[in-house]
């Protein structure tokens, strides 16, 4: 009998350890966020001294994380964390736990983390203030160094890049009433749970609750670094009001200028942007390819379909010559790709596309809008694969477009177009084999005219390249789209562009 009481205490202590294990995981996440949208939204204020978000850029730029004090450095994890200092654009603080097996602890902050280099205010800062954000380093060029790998920063805002990238266009947890009249809410991470890996761990996971006036949010991240940086994404939303458009796998970016663009500056650049181009794969099969603009007005594009297959923001030309930037090197900026988990149903991928005059905004925003929005007091969840890579030339499989450029062309009131498309099995095609451009106005016969189209082999780069002029009937804009077909057979993605007379 005693050795059966014995036995019975064991198991369940081992139970009690087990659930104490289980104690935190998404589903503890995914409870603190339906508590907190039961409760009334509190804007967080005066977490951060005035004086701290006065600082300059060089200011906050010189307090730096003593990489001595990096979280886990001293197990010679594969993983390491270093923490950001609140100041200049970070008014808010995060609060940040650490899961360690069965048990879960604050991370308190402490000024002694940083070294404030130049500035002369280290004593005044608060010993608890609390820490803006953090990166995530692991070594993916070398097995010595640790590099940055994800960065969380800013409201909802995270970036990451694969192992030949530097930082480029960022994503957020959610979107709320973006290019709405009614102005964009930006939503925000309170708490940060990370999980400690072991040793030779190749991915990292990472927990987070998400605040706003009209939502909250629990999310896991499943880090894990390589050539692509591949972050795996639960997103559950609670409701606290209505929205008018809620946009999931948000994904940012810039661009200033490219080979489709009408100069209206001068720069010896000549490419400047993060990102040139949005692709999306529909569950029909066809792939999508629209090239970014800078618009003169703010222009919004809507891709209809259902369950989609992927969609994202592109960095395909990657060749210097093209940017010649030796400061910010654009052309090793990552492509970010979104793979939906499960169906999505019904909805839209939505491209925004903001005018600039500079190349330091993020003038462009992706992101999937489902046609049944979650009501307030509704929930919803969300899973997707975030891949963040240098340009794949195999992603899409068929032949892509590699450039677009446009001019007035020779007829009157006209527009001409050059596209060039590339790919393997086209690249195998002789030049005598004869290739149809199928070019079609979306946008109804009554927009604009076809003028004729040509398709040929560039013999320079064993592209094919596509020119077909245009000329719009009226003010409107003109939704084109073209693809090259060869025998009934469709050989590339489809090229789909709004003209804007």
């Amino acid at each position: 009998m005693r050795r059966f009481l014995i036995q019975i205490v064991l198991l369940a202590c081992a139970l009690a350890n087990a659930a104490v294990a289980r104690a935190f995981d998404f589903d503890a996440v995914v409870a603190r966020a339906r508590k907190l949208a039961q409760e009334p939204f509190q804007e967080p204020s005066g977490q951060v001294p005035e004086w701290l978000i006065k600082l300059n850029y060089d200011q906050w730029r010189d307090i730096r994380f003593r990489p001595e004090r990096s979280l886990w450095r001293d197990r010679k994890s594969n993983f390491e964390v270093q923490f950001f200092h609140p100041g200049l654009y970070y008014e808010r603080t995060v609060a940040v736990s650490i899961v360690d097996g069965d048990t879960v602890k604050p991370l308190p902050f402490s000024p002694s983390f940083f070294d404030y280099g130049r500035n002369d205010f280290a004593s005044k800062v608060p010993q608890d203030l609390g820490f803006a954000g953090f990166r995530v380093h692991y070594p993916i060029k070398n097995k010595t160094y640790r590099d940055e790998v994800i960065v969380f920063l800013g409201a909802s805002y995270f970036r990451a890049l694969g192992k030949d990238n530097v930082f480029g266009l960022s994503a957020r947890g959610v979107a709320i009433d973006t290019a709405e009249g009614s102005g964009e809410e930006f939503p925000f991470f309170r708490e940060f749970w990370l999980v400690r890996p072991a040793v030779d761990a190749k991915e990292m996971t990472i927990f987070a609750v998400l605040d706003s006036r009209s939502l909250t949010g629990a999310y896991k991240f499943v880090v894990r670094p390589g050539v692509s940086t591949d972050v795996k994404v639960d997103a559950f939303l609670a409701m606290r009001t209505n929205v008018r458009k809620l946009g999931i796998a948000p994904l940012t970016s810039m661009f200033f200028l490219g080979e489709n663009s009408v100069r209206l500056v001068e720069d010896f650049r000549p490419e400047v942007h993060d990102s040139d181009g949005l692709e999306v794969f529909s569950s029909t099969g066809e792939w999508l390819w629209r090239p970014l603009e800078n618009p003169r007005t703010l222009h919004v594009s809507s891709f209809q379909m259902t369950n989609p297959r992927g969609f994202g923001l592109l960095q395909r030309d990657t060749n210097f010559d093209h940017h010649q930037d030796l400061e910010t090197h654009s052309e090793q900026r990552p492509s970010t790709w979104i793979a939906p988990k499960g169906d999505w149903g019904e909805g839209r991928v939505e491209l925004v596309e903001i005018p600039t005059n500079t190349d330091i905004n993020d003038n462009i925003v992706s992101y999937w809008v489902p046609q049944k929005q979650p009501k307030e007091g509704e929930t919803a969840l969300y899973g997707y694969t975030m891949s963040w890579y240098t340009d794949d030339p195999s992603r899409p499989p068929p032949g892509r477009v590699v450039a677009t450029r446009r001019d007035r062309g020779t007829h009157e009131g006209g527009y001409r177009f050059i596209i060039d498309f590339a790919g393997k099995k086209l690249a195998a095609l002789g030049a005598e084999q004869v290739l149809r451009g199928v070019v079609s106005i979306a946008s109804g016969a009554d927009s604009a005219e076809l003028l004729g189209q040509q398709v040929v082999k560039n013999p320079i780069t064993g592209e094919w390249r596509l020119t077909f002029q245009v000329r719009p009937k009226g003010k409107g804009p003109v939704d084109l789209r073209a693809f090259l077909d060869k025998g009934g057979d469709t050989l590339t993605e489809t090229w789909t562009y709004v003209l804007v007379p």
